[in-house]
């Protein structure tokens, strides 16, 4: 059982969900620390949105405990979340502005307190230039960020963001991510994220990986790392047989493309060893990190490697 602290902003303990006899959400049990990123990783159709769903009462669970600042379900706590689903749920004929202050006077009775908070959030998002076009006339990334407009209006505790980055450029993706990490330094809002890209996990607090709709590891991105990925240690040798050579009387595993030989290792000192040995033969060389590529492909059946040495 997880323990549920006062740090704990949500405790789910043995959630599961079936569709016609299929299990999307399987017996998952994980906390989210009060403001944290939390990252909820995995493929499409892992079971991520299924999930958020039943923890914010969308969707009703088949058994399981899901619970908000250690005693409250997610009735009593509705107040304090946004969600940023991954369709957009704007009107598409009405402008940005319409939209939002709809949104704020169904929850906002005070007019005055709805237009000044309107104000805030379309500075805060950088929306300006496009709050008073139809929401149907905007760009995807627009779209995106208008709807993270609409889940800040009540400034929740906790922010649930369904793949919100999913469609979007690299450089839109840049720059929701940049508006996201400011809202999080400055109020200290908790973020719980699903995605399926890797790279957006990197600056998460925690991060869990699910795979068919089971937990199959947890903990901080370095943490996962440590435990899943290996190094690669690239060379480009002077003589090629020698090399292969050396690295066959080793024992040492390796892949060749062209005329750069690539290594893996968990262990730095093994590989500074190696280089040191090799120096002499040795026209280039690089080390690149483990990824969370490698951390997913590893937890979820792939072979783990087992370093330089078979």
């Amino acid at each position: 059982m997880i323990s549920t602290t006062r740090e704990n902003i949500i405790t789910v303990e043995h959630l599961s969900k079936s569709f016609n006899g299929i299990k999307a959400v399987d017996d998952l049990s994980f906390s989210v620390q009060q403001g944290s990123l939390f990252a909820f990783l995995g493929q499409n159709g892992a079971g991520k949105s299924t999930t958020i769903n039943m923890l914010i009462g969308l969707l009703k669970k088949d058994s399981g405990t899901v619970l908000y600042d250690g005693s409250k379900g997610a009735a009593s706590f509705k107040d304090k979340i946004g969600v940023v689903f991954q369709n957009n749920v704007f009107d598409e004929l009405l402008t940005v502005e319409e939209n939002l202050l709809l949104y704020g006077c169904l929850y906002m009775v005070d007019k005055k307190a709805v237009k000044k908070r309107y104000s805030e959030i379309v500075s805060l998002l950088r929306m300006d230039s496009y709050s008073k076009k139809r929401v149907n006339t905007l760009s995807g990334g627009e779209k995106r960020k208008a709807e993270i407009a609409r889940a800040l209006f009540t400034a929740p505790e906790i922010l649930f963001l369904d793949e919100p980055t999913t469609g979007l450029d690299p450089r839109t993706r840049a720059e929701v991510w940049d508006i996201l990490g400011s809202i999080k330094r400055r109020t200290g809002m908790t973020l719980f994220l699903t995605t399926h890209y890797m790279e957006e996990t990197a600056e998460a607090d925690r991060v869990v990986i699910i795979h068919r709709g089971k937990k199959v590891c947890a903990g901080s991105p370095a943490e996962l790392k440590a435990r899943y990925s290996f190094d690669k240690l690239l060379i480009t040798p002077g003589d090629s047989e020698l090399l292969e050579s050396r690295l066959s009387d080793g024992g040492i595993a390796f892949e060749k493309t062209a005329d750069t030989y690539t290594l893996h290792s968990n262990d730095t000192a093994q590989a500074i060893e190696l280089l040191y040995s090799l120096r002499d033969n040795i026209r280039y060389f690089e080390v690149k990190k483990g990824t969370m590529d490698d951390v997913f492909l590893n937890a979820t059946g792939e072979k783990i490697g087992e370093g330089l040495w078979k």
